[in-house]
């Protein structure tokens, strides 16, 4: 397969932001849609089907790996066009973000910072510190089940809290998504995003691999706050630790493993449901 990278027994914990995972049989890297489209077409006339990947920020995969093959959507354009940014789903949402204030582009400062990529935050309306990318997004080209190319506008995409027209139809695979974003003066971007920044480093234990919040925000409450209220702040188990920094995050403090990650979220469950009544949703998709 001349036009993409091909990694066997591939580590996928070089491939998750966790550090998390076991190997993969194969792992094919695609560095834009164009070949990303390739790639798939090329495996579905062999009917295989693979397992598909972005940057693997939301992602916690089995100490035994995945079988069969993973293809890895690693790369992609940004181009802007007036207010309108798009960019190719397998670019980083932090490139996205850049890109946009460099060009005095205002609506994107929540998404700095965020380690996922473009496609991964369309498919699962990333956001934070009460941005959106529902707030931001115009259309989408994706490929149907089928491998056909199809737009999707704005109101097809379904979008709610951690949820999408994506997350609901997985084997529809995101191409590249356009975004409209507001004039502003980029010096009061940057100090936004400078502020937000801050806020970010001094909140959230970005010095560990983690896969960001674990836990969907419960309604009328915050995950940290009820993990934290249960008195579980620093548990651990194994290399897995409920962050002394944000409840509501798990870190690797060194070789954790996939299992120890679970069982500590099955733990965090079952005290949180039985101290509050509250049964918290994970937000990172389990794999293996």
């Amino acid at each position: 397969m001349p036009f993409a990278e091909v990694l066997s027994d591939e580590p996928m914990s070089k491939h998750t932001t966790f550090k998390i995972g076991g190997p993969a049989d194969f792992v094919i890297v695609s560095k834009n849609s164009d070949e990303l489209t390739r790639v798939l077409r090329f495996l579905k006339e062999r009917e295989i089907t693979p397992m598909i990947i972005g940057n693997g920020s939301n992602l916690i995969i089995s100490d035994s790996g995945i079988r069969g093959v993973v293809v890895k959507n690693a790369g992609g354009d940004v181009k802007i066009s007036g207010k309108n940014i798009t960019a190719e789903s397998g670019a980083g949402l932090t490139k996205l973000a850049k890109m946009s204030f460099s060009s005095s582009l205002s609506g994107l400062e929540f998404a700095q910072g965020i380690p996922g990529s473009v496609g991964g935050a369309v498919f699962m309306n990333a956001g934070a510190y009460g941005g959106e990318i529902s707030q931001v997004l115009v259309s989408s080209i994706y490929l149907d089940e089928n491998l056909k190319l199809k737009t999707l506008e704005h109101e097809g995409h379904d979008f709610s809290y951690r949820h999408s027209f994506f997350s609901e139809n997985p084997e529809n695979i995101i191409l590249s998504s356009t975004f409209t974003l507001e004039e502003g003066e980029k010096s009061e971007i940057e100090e936004k995003v400078r502020g937000l920044m801050t806020r970010r480093a001094g909140k959230q234990p970005l010095e560990f691999p983690s896969a960001g919040s674990i836990f969907k925000r419960p309604e009328g409450g915050y995950a940290a706050e009820l993990i934290e209220r249960c008195g579980l702040k620093g548990h651990t188990i194994g290399g897995a630790q409920v962050s002394e920094k944000h409840a509501g995050f798990i870190i690797n403090t060194g070789g954790a493993s996939a299992d120890d990650v679970l069982r500590l979220i099955e733990h965090i469950q079952k005290e949180v449901l039985k101290k509050t009544g509250v049964a918290l949703e994970c937000e990172v998709r389990r794999i293996g």
